[in-house]
């Protein structure tokens, strides 16, 4: 714990940063040249936090007289070293006089903390939020400036979908190591693992299930032990091997691959009924933040479970009713209203290039940021579940700024997000309107949802270059 209190010595040189300054005070008036001026400095021993050695800066002065704040300690020497026996803070006083009997004093407030103590509040065993009724998300993501939230689980997304991650712990232990348990299931981010496992729980005992999207060993990820660090001053937490929260974001970026380290901003730690642990990493590119809310709880029963979701159909269980057999997405008379999340921003704007297949006057945009996520898009709540019994296919015409760009088009229910289905199309050319087709099941996939989304170039990680996408005419067929 050498580097620990160092740190804890700094800090509290730092709180006393007004040696040398403050305010001499005599029994005569104004001080003449030769009346005494106190001054010292403290400091915190580097391996004995209760011990502090006082270093007397006065000037004009032959007695000393301390007073060392708690009650108890006293004394005459020039520059004492003194030894507390709790922590606490304590108003150090220092009275110095010459042969004449004029006095100065000069006081600091010296800050004893043990740093085992903030440690210690680490060591338990420790769960992802399940209630958000105080407001706190579990996992959320958003810009740095905080004036909105991007995506929170619990908030865009029902808690039911990530059901598995609610039974995950990470307990910390004072060899300096934690365990982190998974109870046999794990959530595929989507974008790291490959459809089927995409966006659901799978069992972590098939070692396939371990295999990435592109043929990543994901396997680090799994349940295991890991080395920590974390340091009470700066209020950070690193973790060598293993994550917390998310497996995908790292120290400042989101990763389709495990990494060997990540540090996080340790924002919240609280000793309560119900312990709180609140950790932050950046984004850098995004310019945003991911931040993780953690409890731990009394005793194993309070652990909040969080059941799998359950398909909505109809008045079954008070899901969406309304079918409806067309849809048509323009933008000439009637504005549909688009939601966003990550850093993608959609509005209405002058057809940038009328012609060819697309003479419309109005059209959608959707402006990404440099280092937007990968996974960054649009959706709209339609006025009912679609029925794909007579017509499957939905068209949209997209203009792309490039090539090769992964549209993926995604149906979803409004009531339960994990019920949904994804369709993807990439684009054969650049700066040029053309029409992709997205088609679905007509017996499968009939009214179940009623929630459009529109993911344009969607990759597996964050995306590099402003880009700006243009899309119309969202058909269905």
């Amino acid at each position: 714990m050498k580097k620990t209190r160092l740190i804890y010595a700094l800090m509290s040189m730092m709180i006393m940063g007004i040696v040398m300054m403050g305010c001499s005070t005599d029994e005569g008036g104004e001080p003449e040249a030769e009346d005494p001026i106190a001054s010292f400095q403290a400091e915190v021993d580097e391996d004995d936090f209760f011990k502090v050695s006082f270093t007397n800066f006065s000037q004009n002065a032959t007695i000393y007289t301390w007073d060392f704040g708690d009650e108890t300690g006293t004394s005459t020497e020039e520059s004492p070293v003194y030894t507390y026996t709790a922590g606490g803070e304590y108003t150090v006083t220092l009275t110095a006089a010459n042969d004449a009997g004029v006095e100065a004093d000069f006081e600091v407030v010296v800050k004893i903390t043990d740093p085992n103590s903030a440690a210690t509040l680490l060591l338990r065993e420790w769960y992802l939020i399940a209630d958000n009724s105080t407001g706190a998300y579990p996992l959320q993501v958003g810009p740095s400036t905080r004036s909105e939230i991007w995506w929170a689980q619990g908030l865009n997304e029902e808690l039911c979908v990530r059901e598995c991650i609610y039974d995950d712990s990470w307990t910390f232990k004072a060899d300096g190591t934690f365990d982190y348990e998974n109870n046999g299931d794990f959530f595929a981010e989507g974008g790291v693992w490959a459809d089927p496992l995409a966006a659901s729980c799978f069992d972590t005992s098939n070692p396939d299930n371990w295999i990435g999207a592109d043929g990543q060993d994901l396997s680090a990820w799994d349940a295991g032990n890991h080395p920590f660090t974390y340091d009470p001053g700066a209020a950070t937490l690193t973790i060598n091997g293993g994550f917390i929260g998310s497996a995908k974001v790292g120290t400042t970026a989101e990763y389709t691959e495990p990494q060997e380290s990540v540090t996080y901003k340790v924002i919240k730690l609280v000793d309560a009924e119900v312990d709180t642990l609140v950790l932050e990493t950046v984004l850098e590119e995004a310019g945003g933040y991911w931040s993780f809310t953690l409890v731990s709880y009394p005793s194993a029963s309070d652990v909040v479970e969080v059941d799998e979701c359950v398909e909505c159909e109809g008045d079954d269980c008070g899901g969406v009713t309304e079918v409806i057999d067309a849809v048509n997405i323009d933008f000439e008379s009637e504005e549909t209203v688009f939601e966003f999340f990550g850093s993608a921003t959609p509005s209405v704007v002058d057809n940038p290039v009328s012609g060819g297949i697309n003479t419309s006057a109005k059209v959608g945009q959707v402006v990404e940021t440099d280092g937007a996520e990968g996974w960054s898009g649009i959706k709209t709540t339609l006025a009912g579940n679609v029925d794909f019994a007579t017509k499957q296919t939905f068209k949209v015409k997209v203009y792309s700024p490039f090539a090769g760009a992964t549209v993926k088009f995604k149906m979803e229910s409004s009531t339960n997000a994990n019920n949904n289905k994804e369709i993807d199309a990439v684009t054969t050319a650049a700066d040029t309107w053309e029409e992709l087709s997205f088609t679905f099941d007509a017996t499968e996939d009939t009214e179940k949802w009623d929630v459009l989304v529109l993911f344009f170039d969607f990759k597996a990680e964050a995306k590099v270059d402003e880009r700006t996408h243009y899309f119309d005419d969202i058909i269905l067929e």
